[in-house]
């Protein structure tokens, strides 16, 4: 494969910048972003500083100064009081690779200025979903060091008695093999599968083109296919399994009745169950399904009948939800009816008014038939709500203003999905002046919820699709900010993508990390990020500052653990970010 080479020692150049080991010599007073910055964009560093001051740009590797400049006003943070100034050396443009040095402070570590600044991390953080690839043996030539023998192969997978139906009583042994593992567990859910497919497909959508040299170097990688299809299918064929045939009813995840412990995939040796049927995740996979057939009949000849597969399961899915609107997953109430007790993710929901949004929605892209969104109310008069696995309805926003073309939107209905993104970003952007890492990420303190990278890669996202609405550069400007939030430039100075950053996520709760004897984690993993909530009880968190609330630890699940759902809009931010800066 050509690209690979080229890879090999891009990544060799970066290590030898961004490794453990040089993060003493840095200050770590200075945050950026730790990867780099392309020449055209803008480019800041945070100072965290109470006094003002010049600051140099210097060339790496010869100590060349190539800018001066003074450090902006202070900022105080709203979370912790803290003052914060810039440094914008946006005005140097060559590519290379530099630090920036403040008297009294020190030096960043070093950074790259250059185009494709970024293809690196959104390759690696598509490939993190390979190595949480169930049911397969991931060998060295495609996971290195971390080349791991399949585990949970699933072929006996057993009907919990909460899921017993016609055909189907309790104990049939069922067969639903593949899947990416969840997070930092090896469980499969659908709910939370749901969310990263639709990102993962929505992605593909919006950028097709850009993924026909997208190589992650994955057994399927050269076969025609985009690699990124590759890696969705490997959880598509999964999810197809979790419809009960019967009826077209979706279990809603299959788990062991509790977590297993710190071991390997082929270590883990407990039953496996598939659950309750539940209206939530029937219509995520409805509306999975629909995305996926119609992107999927392009490619009939790589995957013969897997379009048609898809379209048949979103129907009967989609009949089924019909005559059940409202089956709500409470794994609380399950478990005093049933046994055995299930302990593990509850992806429970007290609401299925999104997904049902979501699903008609792409029911009506795919089919062209307006009676799938009629009798649904788009809420279109409400605040956008920042996609999570629990409040789906924007995805159905995005997959319309994708297809108002295609599907002939009436004018007052495609004016009010604008609105509804637009208004949403135009709120995020106000104020970013006064932000104290200039980054909308952070302007309340319910930004850092569990989970609070995916809330700065969420945000990117919409920030990007408001940027193609209007084309303004203030939004594609506030997308790149939130990358850097991601990369390094935030309260914590941590880059919470794993394998990349000079002061790197080590010990990320995550079985596959914590248990193969390899030092470095599992790379191309986005870590939760801030979570004042701090519920894991953990000791190593610094204060109660809901922007450090952090710790790299593998005891924090709260803050440090990794999940499908928030490597999939970071997959999504950093890829889009290349394809629109090329």
């Amino acid at each position: 494969m050509k690209l690979l080479p080229r890879l090999a020692a891009l990544l060799a150049a970066v290590s030898l910048y961004f490794s453990p080991a040089c993060a003493q010599q840095h200050s770590d007073a200075i945050r950026l972003n730790q990867v780099g910055f392309y020449p055209a964009a803008p480019k800041v560093a945070v100072i965290v500083t109470e006094t003002g001051g010049a600051f140099e740009m210097k060339e790496a590797k010869s100590g060349k100064t190539v800018l001066k400049g003074a450090l902006g006003d202070a900022r105080t943070s709203q979370h912790s009081g803290k003052h914060t100034r810039l440094a914008d050396f946006s005005a140097v443009r060559k590519p290379g690779t530099y630090v920036i040095e403040i008297a009294g402070l020190g030096k960043s570590a070093a950074f790259a200025i250059g185009g494709r600044v970024h293809r690196n991390v959104a390759e690696a953080a598509l490939k993190g979903f390979y190595y949480q690839r169930a049911s397969i043996d991931l060998p060295e030539k495609y996971a290195g060091k971390w080349a791991r023998p399949a585990g949970h192969p699933d072929e006996h997978v057993l009907i919990h008695a909460s899921a017993v139906s016609d055909g189907r009583p309790e104990n049939t042994v069922i067969s639903s093999p593949r899947g990416w593992y969840d997070a930092g567990d090896y469980n499969k859910y659908i709910v939370n599968s749901g969310i990263t497919m639709g990102t993962l497909l929505s992605l593909y959508e919006d950028y097709p083109l850009y993924f026909e040299d997208f190589n992650t170097n994955i057994p399927e990688s050269n076969n025609g296919v985009p690699d990124l299809l590759d890696e969705v299918v490997w959880n598509l064929r999964w999810m197809l399994t979790m419809q009960d045939p019967a009826d077209g009813g979706v279990y809603h995840k299959l788990t062991n009745p509790r977590f297993d412990g710190t071991i390997m995939p082929d270590a883990a040796k407990n039953p496996r169950y598939v659950v309750q049927k539940g209206t939530a995740a029937t219509l995520d996979l409805v509306a999975v399904m629909a995305q996926a057939s119609r992107i999927f009949k392009n490619f009939d000849n790589k995957f013969p009948g897997l379009a048609d597969s898809c379209a048949t399961a979103a129907v009967k899915g989609w009949q089924w939800a019909q005559k059940h609107p409202e089956v709500i997953y409470n794994q609380g109430a399950m478990n005093k009816e049933f046994d055995p007790d299930v302990a593990t993710g509850a992806y429970g929901d007290r609401s299925v008014k999104d997904e049902w949004i979501w699903a008609a929605c792409e029911m009506y892209a795919t089919t062209g038939k307006p009676e799938y969104i009629q009798n649904i109310d788009l809420e279109l008069q409400q605040p956008m709500a920042l996609p999570t696995w629990s409040q789906v309805k924007t995805l159905g926003y995005y997959t319309l203003l994708r297809s108002a073309q295609t599907l002939k939107l009436p004018v007052g209905q495609s004016e009010a999905l604008r609105k509804n993104i637009l208004s949403y970003a135009g709120n995020l952007v106000t104020d970013l002046e006064t932000q104290p890492f200039h980054t909308v990420m952070g302007k309340t303190a319910q930004d850092y919820a569990w989970g609070s990278s995916s809330v700065a890669a969420n945000q990117g996202i919409a920030l990007l699709y408001a940027y193609r609405l209007s084309n303004d550069k203030k939004y594609l400007h506030a997308a790149l900010d939130n990358l850097d939030y991601l990369l390094g430039r935030n309260a914590t100075g941590y880059c919470f993508l794993t394998g990349f950053g000079s002061k790197r996520v080590m010990h990320p709760h995550h079985r596959l990390s914590m248990a193969d004897g390899v030092a470095d984690p599992v790379p191309g993993l986005l870590s939760g990020g801030p979570n004042p909530g701090q519920q894991d009880k953990c000791a190593g968190y610094p204060n109660k500052f809901a922007d450090e609330s952090f710790t790299d630890s593998d005891c924090s699940y709260a803050s440090n653990e990794i999940a499908i759902n928030w490597n999939a809009p970071m997959v999504y931010l950093a890829t889009a970010l290349e394809a629109t800066m090329k």
